[in-house]
């Protein structure tokens, strides 16, 4: 009799059991959501971040937050987001770099951002430009190189840091250009960007936030380092188009959460922020920065992550970069 009582029990409350995960993602979200970016204030990633986190808000019903957690290219803010519960309430807004890049140029990591992390959503393409000081005696690429080698190591450029895009970008320049400056690593975009506009070093390869002061004549742009020009500067060549053949630095930022996050919950947010990628003013705001609206599927983000470690990967090897 007992017997027959508990499997009747177990029948009835089987419906509950399955539906318990559909439950979940269906309570999702029931709090505030945090977004931790891995870079200080001002650079691209927190830009994108905060441009989107408002509309963000406004979809899912709950405050969004964002988080500067700067410092190890990424990899401090990385780390607090892969260690954070797998719930949906906390993702990280990073930079290609910290996946695709630094598993390549630190020997040990503390996590492990293929495993540790899984792509939400991608926000953007960016690009980034070649700018360089006013007093720099060049008006295009190839004035440029000539000037950089009747200098060998007298002039230096600046970075987010060691393995950034705009770091690597400049070893590719480098290589190609077959010319040397001293690279200057920052913990961000924001204090390179700062150091240049006061003249402490003399180019860089900017991810988009110093382009307003191209536009004031406070910088020089000099080329774009991807495989097509901007809209924002039409009449401005890219590399590949200066001589640079299939010079390509082009890096992708996005959303990720931690490993384990509810499949609902990441395909949710992924619809949600594709919507708001959607938006013209979203859309507005990115090519302002330099790059452009980016909705990807997780799994084509998640892609783009593997081949970008690839393609990045072979420089890194080349120029035998590894972090300070």
């Amino acid at each position: 009799m007992n017997h027959r009582f508990a499997r009747r029990a177990l029948l009835a409350l089987a419906p509950l059991l399955f539906a318990a995960p559909a439950a979940f993602a269906q309570a999702w979200p029931s709090k505030p959501v945090r977004i931790i970016v891995n870079f200080p204030p001002g650079g691209a990633a927190d830009q994108l971040a905060r441009m989107i986190s408002q509309p963000l808000s406004e979809a899912i019903g709950q405050p969004v937050v964002v988080e500067n957690r700067a410092g190890a290219n990424g990899n401090i803010g990385g780390e607090a987001v892969a260690k954070s519960p797998p719930d949906g309430y906390t993702l990280l807004m990073s930079s290609g770099g910290m996946v695709s890049v630094n598993p390549h140029i630190y020997p040990k990591m503390s996590f492990d951002p293929a495993k540790d992390l899984v792509p939400v959503a991608s926000a953007a393409r960016i690009a980034v430009y070649l700018v360089a000081k006013p007093s720099i005696p060049a008006t295009n690429v190839r004035d440029f190189v000539s000037y950089v080698k009747s200098q060998p190591g007298k002039l230096s450029y600046g970075s987010p840091g060691t393995g950034s895009s705009p770091h690597l970008a400049g070893e590719m320049f480098k290589q190609q250009a077959g010319l040397f400056a001293v690279h200057v690593p920052y913990r961000g975009a924001a204090p390179a960007l700062q150091d240049l506009l006061a003249g402490q070093i003399d180019f860089f390869f900017d991810p988009g936030i110093g382009l307003p002061h191209v536009r004031t004549g406070k910088l020089k742009l000099l080329a774009v380092g991807s495989l097509k020009r901007s809209p924002l500067f039409p009449d401005i060549p890219t590399l590949d188009e200066a001589g640079l053949k299939g010079f390509d630095a082009d890096t992708v930022f996005g959303f990720y959460a931690p490993a384990g996050t509810p499949p609902d919950v990441v395909q949710r947010l992924n619809r949600e922020i594709n919507r708001v990628l959607g938006t013209q003013a979203v859309k507005d705001r990115i090519v302002a920065l330099g790059g452009e609206a980016l909705p990807l599927t997780p799994a084509e983000f998640g892609a783009k992550a593997t081949d970008d470690s690839r393609r990045f990967g072979a420089i890194i090897r080349e120029r035998k970069i590894l972090a300070d």
